[in-house]
C-alpha cells in the first residue's frame, strides 16, 4: 500500500504511528475482549482511556488545575452559541476580532444573544493582514473577547496573544493551532478546538474553561450546551464520542514521543517555512498574506491562472499529493500542514511544484 500525503484542513492526517496502534488494537483492546468502539463509556476500561487522555493533553499543555477540560461534541459551530450562553454572565455586550470566515461565524451566532461590538475588521485588506493591537476599540464592559486564533480558510494567524490593557477574559478558537506550539493557556478565559486537525479525528471538540466561568449561563441555555452540566459528569452527560476520545488519546502520546509542544513548534515553524520561502521566490506561486499573519498550519497560494488548477491538482495525485484544493469561497490551494503531516511530505510537495512551474512557468 501506498499511503499518499494528505493536505487536507480537517478531517486532517493522522500519524500512522496512531494508526498503526488503533488496527492492532481494534478488535480487542488491552485484553478485553472488545474494542473501543463497543465498550461503554461508563466502564472502568473507557474511564482509565479518558482519564489518561485527560491527564497527558495537560501536562503537554501545561492547564492549570483550576481550568476544567471537557470532552465534548458539535465541533466549533456549537461552541459559537455556548460561548455567550456560558461567559455572558449578566453583561449584554462581547467583543469580538473579525478575521475571516470563522470568525464571522462566531460572530453571527453570538450576535444571537448579545450585542457584538468588533474590535478590529480585517475585511478592508480582504482579510490579508490584522490591525495593530493599539487600534482595537475593545470595550471594557465587555463579557469577553472573542478572536479566531488561525483563520484555517485564508491562511491569517494572530501569531500571539493580544496584550489587552483592560481585564476583558480572552477567549480563543484554536481549532487548527492547539498542540502545534507551546500556549499560556493561564492568558485565557477559555480554548476551544476541533479536533479534526491536531488533535484526532472528527467528532470531538475541546473545550479548556477556568472554573469560575463555570454556572449562571442565559436562563435558557440548553442543557447540552452547559459547560457546568459536561464539568460535573466528567463530559459524559451523554454518550461521547468514545473512539475519537480514545483517538486523540493516542495522539497526545504520540506528542509526547516527538519531544512535546516545543518541539513540535520548531519543526512546523520549519515546514511552513519551507513552503513559504518556495512560494516567495518563485515568482510563479503567490501568498499574499501579511507575512507577520501568516498561518503555519495551513498555506493557501494561487498560480499564475485558475486555468491551471486542474491541471495542478492532477499534477499533484500522481505524487500522492492529495487534498491540495483551496476552499470553495477562495478557490486556489491549500496546503494543511498540521503536527501529523511529517516533514517529508513538504519536501515532496516542494518538489513538485518546483517541476510543475519548471514545465508550466
Amino acid at each position: 500500500m501506498t499511503r499518499k500525503y494528505n493536505f487536507s484542513a480537517g478531517p486532517a492526517t493522522l500519524p500512522l504511528d496512531v494508526l498503526k496502534q488503533a488496527q492492532a488494537e481494534m478488535l480487542d483492546w488491552n485484553g478485553t475482549g472488545v474494542s473501543v468502539m463497543e465498550m461503554s463509556h461508563r466502564s472502568k476500561e473507557f474511564i482509565e482511556i479518558a482519564a489518561t487522555a485527560e491527564f497527558d493533553l495537560r501536562e503537554l499543555m501545561a492547564i492549570p488545575n483550576n481550568y476544567k477540560v471537557l470532552f465534548l461534541q458539535g465541533g466549533a459551530h456549537s461552541q459559537f452559541a455556548a460561548i455567550p450562553l456560558n461567559l455572558l454572565r449578566g453583561k449584554k455586550t462581547a467583543d469580538y476580532l473579525d478575521t475571516g470566515i470563522w470568525s464571522r461565524k462566531a460572530i453571527t451566532e453570538a450576535s444571537r444573544y448579545c450585542n457584538v461590538n468588533i474590535v478590529s475588521s480585517s475585511a478592508e485588506s480582504n482579510f490579508k493582514t490584522i490591525e495593530a493591537v493599539s487600534d482595537w476599540h475593545t470595550n471594557s464592559d465587555a463579557a469577553y473577547l472573542h478572536y479566531v486564533y488561525n483563520e484555517t480558510i485564508g491562511g491569517l494567524e494572530l501569531s500571539q496573544e493580544p496584550q489587552i490593557s483592560n481585564a476583558v477574559p480572552l477567549v480563543a478558537d484554536m481549532s487548527s493551532t492547539i498542540l502545534s506550539r507551546p500556549i499560556d493557556v493561564s492568558k485565557y478565559a477559555m480554548i476551544y478546538a476541533g479536533a479534526q486537525k491536531n488533535i484526532g479525528p472528527a467528532g470531538l471538540t475541546i473545550v479548556i474553561v477556568r472554573e469560575d466561568l463555570l454556572g449562571d449561563t442565559v436562563e435558557s441555555t440548553p442543557t447540552m450546551l452547559d459547560y457546568a452540566v459536561h464539568a460535573e459528569t466528567g463530559s459524559m452527560y451523554n454518550t461521547p464520542a468514545t473512539y475519537a476520545w480514545y483517538l486523540s488519546g493516542l495522539v497526545f502520546k504520540w506528542i509526547k514521543k516527538q519531544g512535546g509542544l516545543a518541539a513540535m513548534a520548531e519543526i512546523n515553524q520549519r515546514k511552513s517555512q519551507k513552503l513559504y520561502n518556495l512560494i516567495d521566490v518563485s515568482g510563479f506561486y503567490n501568498n499574499d498574506v501579511d507575512k507577520q499573519f501568516r498561518s503555519w498550519m495551513n498555506i493557501p497560494f494561487n498560480l499564475p491562472a485558475e486555468s491551471m488548477n486542474e491541471l495542478f491538482l492532477n499534477e499533484a495525485t500522481k505524487n500522492n499529493l492529495v487534498a491540495l484544493k483551496g476552499h470553495k469561497s477562495v478557490g486556489g490551494m491549500r496546503a494543511s500542514i498540521y503536527n501529523a503531516m511529517p516533514e517529508e511530505g513538504v519536501d515532496a510537495l516542494l518538489k513538485m511544484m518546483t517541476d510543475f512551474e519548471q514545465d508550466y512557468g
